[in-house]
């Protein structure tokens, strides 16, 4: 029977160690003495160094801590003192001031008088006003006014620092000074423009309204009138405006191509000139020169005259009938909006305006 090889059933030993330690080649960078120069000179670079060195990982910590402390210690003590400093005498403190200055108020100029007012007792101050024009108004309504100054008064209202407010109405201009005249806004000349152009102008003024009218009394405006001229103004040019929300700018035109009257109230088509009405007749005159002609007797001096009288009758009416059948002429007196039957003639009112039978509709005497 063979016999087993020795050892057999025994663990083996592990083999012999390599006869040396390889070990990785040093930077130069990685000297020791390197690394302990850096840490002294310059820890923070010297710890970069220590951790890229060969050095086991507890002296790295051990050696990072070190130069930590190292470096940060000389900051932690106070500051050498200059023994300069200690022979200058120290200064003596300044008393604080019993009264500080205020503050400087804020601005409301350009506010509405209310809201300075609101906004003035909401930073601590109390708030009075005056007229800031030579007028001497009171502010009865602190909404219509507006800040033009702000002063300090000199008396307190209560025990607040109170501002005084030098004040206008809200659409007028600020003086150039506190208690100056206002420079109140003038109208401009807008006669020549187109309506159009004119109220452009006027726009900034904030007139109540800009009404357009008929330079012609007896022309209609149309429903736009934008290429119209105007011929007249009122307010006219250069007069102050004082109240512009109360006040209507009155705008006079006329149609393009059409020239302006040369004063208002006037019509582009006027009335024709009356016809002369002539004198009426009397039947007395003739009733006097038949009893002059016939001496005779009052048989003679009648029977002319009231065959004179008849006759006188009958020529008017033949008249009047002539006028009325021939479709014109003149029919005398007529009463204006009367009905008439004779289309095309004129009359002649009291008050000696013609008048023309025409119509429409049912022919009257009319313009």
């Amino acid at each position: 029977m063979t016999q087993p090889p020795p050892g057999y059933g025994h663990p083996q030993p592990p083999p012999p160690p390599h006869p040396y330690f390889l070990r990785p080649a040093r930077r130069w960078w990685q000297h020791p003495a390197l690394v302990i120069a850096a840490l002294t000179v310059l820890p923070p670079g010297g710890i970069a160094l220590a951790w890229l060195s060969h050095w086991s990982r507890t002296k790295k910590i051990t050696t990072t801590i070190l130069a930590a402390l190292w470096f940060v210690t000389p900051f932690l003590g106070d500051p050498p003192k200059d023994p300069k400093s200690d022979a200058k005498p120290k200064a003596v403190a300044a008393a604080p001031s019993a009264s500080p200055t205020p503050r400087r108020p804020p601005s409301f100029v350009g506010q509405n008088l209310r809201a300075a007012k609101t906004a003035a007792h909401s930073a601590g101050y109390g708030a009075i006003s005056h007229d800031a024009s030579e007028n001497d108004a009171g502010q009865w309504d602190d909404d219509n006014w507006k800040v033009c100054f702000q002063t300090v008064a000199a008396k307190k209202a209560g025990t607040m620092p109170t501002l005084d407010f030098g004040v206008v109405r809200k659409e007028w201009p600020c003086p150039a000074k506190d208690d100056e005249p206002i420079p109140y806004p003038k109208m401009p000349k807008v006669v020549g423009q187109t309506f159009a152009k004119a109220s452009t102008t006027l726009k900034p003024f904030a007139f109540k309204a800009i009404k357009a009218e008929s330079a012609y009394t007896d022309i209609t405006l149309p429903a736009t009138v934008n290429d119209w001229t105007v011929c007249f103004q009122k307010p006219e040019a250069g007069k102050e405006i004082e109240y512009p929300k109360r006040t209507t700018a009155h705008l006079k035109l006329t149609a393009p191509g059409t020239a302006c009257p040369k004063t208002e109230s006037t019509k582009l088509h006027p009335d024709p000139d009356p016809l002369p009405v002539p004198p009426p007749s009397t039947g007395d005159a003739h009733s006097g020169d038949s009893g002059d002609s016939d001496d005779s007797g009052a048989t003679s001096s009648g029977a002319p005259s009231s065959s004179t009288s008849s006759g006188g009758s009958a020529s008017s009416s033949s008249s009047g009938g002539s006028s009325g059948s021939g479709g014109g002429g003149s029919a005398g007196t007529v009463t204006p909006g009367a009905y008439c039957s004779s289309p095309g003639s004129t009359g002649v009112s009291k008050k000696g305006v013609v008048y023309t039978c025409k119509g429409p509709g049912q022919d009257r005497w009319r313009r």
